[in-house]
């Protein structure tokens, strides 16, 4: 990829431009772990900007090219979908005019009743497209297993309820099926693709308990996950994977 071009120019204290990454998606890629209830009994959910994959994607970066001048432009918005993605693609991302963005979308789609399969590829297609005509590259990240079970360390009734929707769509292979969808769109466009959906089957087929890889239980991912995201997506980058 062009980005590791850059990185690789920098890697001594060279008057070359700073590398700017962007990061497009949603409460994953936001950096939201845990869930709980406040004094109010409303829901609210952990968010820890440290340990977010696009903050440890600078981490390793930083570490390989030290004397590289890294920005990262973390765009992940709990509930985001695809489609509102799109329609804040210019604000959240191209202003910043970034030489990478990852865009990872699809855990909140399939389980919105108003965004169809259809809707999903042709707001990612629209991403792709007008992130390719800024000369920007593109790596689509798929997502994460929901939940295969109800877990018994989920607390409260209203995580109750939610969990079990999200287990029927995960076990139904209607996330796999947008996953699979949105990889074909990303191929048609020119993205790169990392896939981390693929992991988690290999995961579970290997007798993993993935709902406990979830630290709410029902879609994100925990902490030490990140760092394994963190480093696909690095290798992507170098393009040593």
């Amino acid at each position: 990829m062009k980005v590791a071009e850059k990185l690789f120019a920098k890697r001594f204290m060279y008057d070359n431009p700073a590398v700017t990454i962007a990061f497009l998606g949603d409460s994953v890629t936001q950096g939201c772990f845990e869930c709980y209830f406040n004094e109010n009994d409303g829901l609210e959910t952990v968010f820890d900007y440290n340990s977010a994959f696009a903050t440890r994607v600078r981490e390793i970066l930083n570490m390989l090219y030290p004397y590289a001048q890294i920005n990262i432009i973390n765009s992940g918005i709990s509930g985001g979908a695809a489609p509102g993605g799109s329609r804040r693609l210019e604000r959240d991302v191209l202003q910043y005019h970034p030489d990478l963005t990852v865009v990872s979308f699809g855990l909140n789609d399939c389980c919105n009743p108003n965004i169809s399969l259809e809707e999903y590829k042709e707001a990612l297609r629209d991403i792709f497209t007008r992130l390719r005509q800024k000369d920007c590259e593109v790596i689509f990240l798929t997502q994460n297993y929901m939940n295969t079970k109800a877990s018994p360390r989920i607390q409260g009734d209203e995580l109750w309820e939610m969990c079990k929707p999200h287990m029927e769509m995960q076990k139904s292979g209607l996330l796999k099926q947008y996953m699979q969808a949105a990889v074909a769109v990303a191929g048609e466009c020119g993205a790169e693709v990392c896939d981390l959906y693929s992991v988690w089957e290999k995961l579970e087929h290997c007798g993993v308990d993935t709902t406990n890889l979830l630290a709410n239980k029902i879609n994100h991912p925990i902490r030490q996950l990140h760092y394994y995201m963190a480093i696909r997506l690095v290798e992507k980058i170098l393009g040593i994977n």
